[in-house]
Order: C-alpha cells, then structure tokens, then sequence
C-alpha cells in the first residue's frame, strides 16, 4: 500500500466517518505504515489544538496519523458553527471554494507517506458553497471514496442512492463499511447482506458498538482494500 489515498464519506452526518478513518489509520500504523488523516473542511470548534480552538474530529485524524502535520494543514478551513459548512461559512463572512481546499490537501498529500485519508463533512453531497459540494472535492482530488453507513432504519436507500451518486459524479467506490452503533437494530444483519449483494464494492468491516476510546482498527480489513 504506497502512497494511496482515500476520501472518506458518509450516507448522512454522525455515521461514524472519524471512527472508521481513526481505525483505518490506526490498523495501518500497527503495520508500520506512514499514514496522513486531513479534515480539509470542519464546522464546529468542539476539540482543541494544544490549548486553541479546534475541531475534534480533525483533532482526532491528526492525533491517529503517524506523519506529523500542523493543525492547520489537517484542518485547513475551521468553522465554528456546527451546521452545513455554507451556512457555516455564510455566518463568518467566508466562502469556502473546493479547488483552493483541493491545492491545500495536495500540498500535504505531496509529503511521503503510505496511505493518507481526506475525511469529508457530513454525507457525499453537502453543499461546500452555493454550487460546490463534498462530492466536488473528492473528484477534484481524483480519489476512491470509502462510504461509512450507519446501519439503521433506512440505511439500505441512503447507501444504495449514494454510491449511485458517487459513480454519476465519475468517482470510484473503493468499499463500504457497516458501522453497527445501533445494537438493537432489527435484523441488522439481513440489512448488512442486502447491502453486500447490492453495493458492487467490497465491504470493508462491520464495526460493532464501541466504548469510549477504542478503536475500530481491528474490525476493519486494510487488506481488502488495497486489492479493491
């Protein structure tokens, strides 16, 4: 696995995009990988940056990631505001343009590594500006996209429309995992083959709930990925 990248994204907001990308980071390292976590675009300043404000999941990618980068490369755009970034962007004055956050994620792409993540915000295709979207940055950097599904009521259509989104936009789905925070979901695993059968994509890992702190690193397969 040298010098590949991915983009990290989700059927919706909350499904577990950070725990995936700190597991895959984490089952890199523990191979001895050099390994890069970026959050290009955060809204919300809810972690902090040694005493300074930060946002937690891009915190979180940076503290997993083996090459050390300064926060403000892991997280080039910081919005306050927890809410879609144009909105969150329109509140602070600023307009947030995909081809200037892609220049800033190449130039920490361009640092030697073995496999690097680019964590998007919230779902595939949350508007970035008034015609922009995640989608936009993901094609702009040519990479395969990794989708996060949480499993739950209505998981089935969210995951099917957006990998159906992600290959009308001319990108590449590299796999999919099942992030199974819901424990109780009703029959959660005849919702996970359906989606096996259905997504044309290896499925990467099915997470189950986890305590606070621990990692999805070995539920997740590094292996299948790599040969996807």
């Amino acid at each position: 696995m040298s010098g590949v990248a991915y983009f990290i994204t989700g059927t919706d907001t909350d499904v577990g995009k950070t725990l995936v990308a700190t597991g895959l980071l984490d089952a890199a390292r523990r191979l001895g990988l050099d390994t890069i976590g970026l959050k290009p675009v955060a809204a919300g300043v809810d972690g902090h940056r040694g005493g300074a404000a930060g946002n937690v999941d891009a915190v979180a990618l940076r503290a997993a990631a083996t090459v050390e980068l300064d926060y403000a490369e892991v997280n080039p755009v910081l919005l306050k505001w927890s809410v879609a970034p144009h909105i969150a962007a329109a509140a602070e004055g600023v307009r947030i343009d995909v081809a200037e956050v892609a220049t800033q994620c190449r130039r920490a792409l361009a640092i030697p590594h073995d496999l690097a993540l680019i964590e998007g915000a919230g779902g595939w295709l949350v508007p970035l500006n008034e015609t922009e979207t995640c989608a936009d940055l993901c094609i702009a950097l040519e990479l395969p996209a990794i989708l996060v599904v949480r499993m739950k009521l209505g998981c089935l259509n969210h995951a099917l429309l957006t990998a159906v989104a992600i290959r009308a936009a001319g990108g590449t789905l590299a796999g999919w995992v099942a992030n199974c925070v819901d424990a109780d979901m009703p029959a959660q695993r005849e919702n996970i083959d359906a989606l096996r059968q259905r997504m044309a994509a290896p499925l990467l890992g099915c997470i189950p709930r986890l305590g606070v702190g621990d990692t999805a690193a070995g539920y997740l397969d590094l292996e299948t990925l790599r040969d996807a």
